[in-house]
């Protein structure tokens, strides 16, 4: 009996040692994505900062800027951390200077690394309605966050090649 209750315990405390590591895992993506995005960044030239590859595009700093609006958004709603700026105000703010876009979009990364870091992993599983549309856990929307970033930093590549610029090589790990 004594066997079988030292077991369960066990068992029990390997399953908490996992789910304790959920933001730490979490955290570890957005450092990687802040690092890589910051590399983009680095790539554009200043004069790129304002490149448009049609006029009906958002500009490189667009892209950047709501990918960074979206990151307060999204983190500020899944972890209930006020965002220090209004949703929307980052890229209606035009801003085409590199060391200033450069320093929000980190800015933004910062505040989701630092908001998921304080963020209890119990409270993951709790659902939310995010933008009062969206039934999602909290967890997916970090998620769809994480990915909303993925996908306008692969599409800031283009803006990079058109302007002769190299990327940097893919960061998965």
């Amino acid at each position: 009996m004594k066997k079988i209750v030292l077991l369960l315990t066990l068992i029990l405390s390997v399953g908490n040692l996992t789910a304790q590591t959920a933001t730490d895992d979490i955290v570890k993506d957005w450092e990687r994505a802040k690092a890589y995005t910051k590399e983009y960044l680095d790539a554009m030239p200043e004069s790129g900062y304002a490149f448009k590859p049609t006029k009906e595009m958002r500009s490189f700093s667009g892209q950047v800027l709501h990918l960074s609006d979206a990151i307060y958004g999204f983190v500020g709603s899944a972890t209930d951390e006020k965002p220090p700026v209004s949703f929307g105000d980052l890229e209606k703010s035009g801003d085409e200077n590199k060391a200033s876009v450069t320093s929000k979009v980190m800015a933004a990364y910062d505040f989701a690394i630092n908001a998921i870091k304080k963020y209890p992993n119990s409270k993951l599983g709790e659902r939310i309605k995010l933008f009062g549309q969206f039934d999602l856990s909290r967890e997916q929307v970090l998620n769809k966050c994480f990915e909303h970033q993925t996908h306008h930093r692969a599409q800031t590549t283009v803006y990079l090649r058109l302007v002769g610029a190299t990327p940097s090589t893919e960061k998965l790990f």
